[in-house]
């Protein structure tokens, strides 16, 4: 009987979405925009609240019909379709797939990849809510633009790898996404205009610290459990320990340690590697759902 594989990914986000909800009563599952509050744990919902709101300050007047294509766990479609907007979600996971029939039930839901998504009418807005980066670049941008109606519009806010980016080692450097350079020239060869950018790298930074102290948390837990078995156990934490080693291997147990107990990810490390831009591109009229 051939084994089956854990699936870490899905465990790792139904317990991101059980903490956040714990922790701010909301499934928002993007940063916060954090000027103009403290950056500490308790104002985690706040913060949140006022990037959804900012988001939603980029919508095009009017009813609209709207891709959210990623979806998170459906609070974004909650709030589009609260306003009045007609929404569709598309995104691969069963999980998040889930979460948004229940917190956004006005919405439709298509489980599926974008690549994979079809559809026989164009949206008003395409959106990509910190989801662009999981999608090649060139198929995001050139697929949302086709969805597009004619004079349509594509809203991106996520992150992007900056120039001075630098690779890691054994550890993978703070945030993510597609070499902004290359994002650049895309837009530029696009069938679209851009109508307005925004930088807001600083100001939804601190959100890696918030989250970075959450792991010393747990890794200073962690560290006193080891430190009690290592004294008064040991020989459970050798054997715990060797089993560790055999489940996950030295270099997983490695980046979970530094995980835990370090300080590469931090805020100031967040700016150097990366931009956090928000991006509403117009399509150019007369430009019609285009079929491969």
């Amino acid at each position: 009987m051939p084994k089956r594989k854990i699936d870490t990914r899905a465990i790792g986000l139904d317990a991101g979405v059980g903490f956040i909800r714990w922790l701010t009563g909301a499934e928002n599952l993007h940063y916060g925009f954090w000027t103009g509050l403290e950056p500490v744990a308790g104002n985690t919902g706040k913060a949140q609240e006022e990037y959804s709101e900012r988001l939603l300050g980029y919508l095009p007047e009017g009813r609209l019909s709207i891709l959210d294509i990623g979806g998170g766990a459906g609070e974004t479609a909650r709030k589009l379709t609260d306003l009045g907007h007609e929404v569709d979600i598309v995104l691969p996971s069963r999980l998040l797939a889930e979460r948004c029939r229940a917190n956004a039930p006005n919405a439709r839901v298509h489980e599926t990849t974008f690549e994979a998504f079809d559809s026989d009418t164009a949206f008003d807005l395409c959106l990509f809510s910190e989801s662009f980066q999981y999608i090649p670049l060139r198929v995001a941008l050139d697929k949302a633009l086709q969805l597009a109606a004619p004079g349509g519009h594509v809203l991106i806010a996520d992150c992007f790898r900056s120039e001075d980016f630098e690779p890691g080692g054994e550890t993978r450097v703070v945030g993510g996404g597609h070499p902004v350079a290359e994002f650049r020239a895309a837009l530029e060869a696009c069938d679209g205009a851009v109508l307005r950018q925004e930088d807001i790298t600083e100001a939804v930074a601190p959100s890696i610290d918030i989250e970075q102290g959450l792991f010393h948390v747990l890794g200073d837990a962690v560290t006193r459990v080891d430190a009690e078995l290592s004294a008064k156990r040991p020989v459970m934490r050798w054997l715990l320990a060797g089993a560790a080693r055999l489940a996950f291997g030295r270099r997983r147990l490695y980046r979970v340690d530094r995980r835990l107990r370090g300080n590469e990810r931090s805020s100031t490390a967040f700016v150097r590697n990366n931009r956090y831009l928000v991006t509403l591109i117009k399509k150019k009229q007369g430009l019609s759902v285009r079929r491969e």
